[in-house]
């Protein structure tokens, strides 16, 4: 890949991981964006809903009423009817702004675990490894084909690089390491 593929690839990925320290700041944003938008797009329904145009509308300049008002001519009738914003516009924002709200929840939830969380068993120990977000688990030496099947059982995968059966350091992550049976507290 070239030098600017390779820049234009990283200035288009806006993805927020929960690793970033700044991950619930740069969330809030995002969703105080999409909520401001989810505003607007229901102040122009209802404009257009109540006047017929989207002329007059609050911030919007004539040229810009005047395209959409031509748009919603030629729209179908329950466009027409409702606004120039459609149905699908507003609920897929909505179901972003619940997505972004239920991820901050879950980074919130899982930031108040520090690797002093883990815990020893008999034959090795459970770590939280907050430096690569993953929970890890560290035998003493390799298990048998039946731990190893219900370590696969509950999304566990072999890492060789860390020597430890890891997964991702989430809430369903710390469910999962709480599941498995022969890796409980002694």
């Amino acid at each position: 890949m070239s030098d600017y593929g390779a820049r234009k690839k990283a200035r288009n990925n806006t993805a927020i991981y929960a690793d970033d320290p700044e991950a619930v700041t740069k969330l809030e944003a995002k969703l105080e964006a999409l909520q401001a938008e989810q505003s607007d797009m229901k102040k122009a329904n209802a404009h257009w809903r109540k006047h017929g145009t989207m002329k007059g509308f609050p911030g919007m300049p004539d040229e810009a009423a005047a395209r959409i008002d031509a748009k919603m001519e030629t729209a179908y009738s329950w466009v027409q009817k409702n606004g120039p914003y459609e149905d699908w516009r507003l609920q897929n924002n909505n179901a972003n702004i619940r997505r972004i709200r239920k991820h901050i929840a879950e980074i919130q939830s899982t930031s108040t675990v520090s690797a002093d969380d883990g815990w020893a068993f008999d034959g090795g120990r459970v770590a939280m490894n907050t430096e690569y977000n993953r929970v890890q688990i560290l035998f003493d030496s390799k298990p048998d084909e039946e731990v190893r099947a219900e370590l696969k059982r509950w999304g566990f995968k072999w890492a060789p690089s860390q020597g430890a059966w890891q997964r991702q350091l989430n809430s369903n992550g710390l469910h999962a390491v709480k599941q498995v049976k022969c890796i409980q507290p002694a």
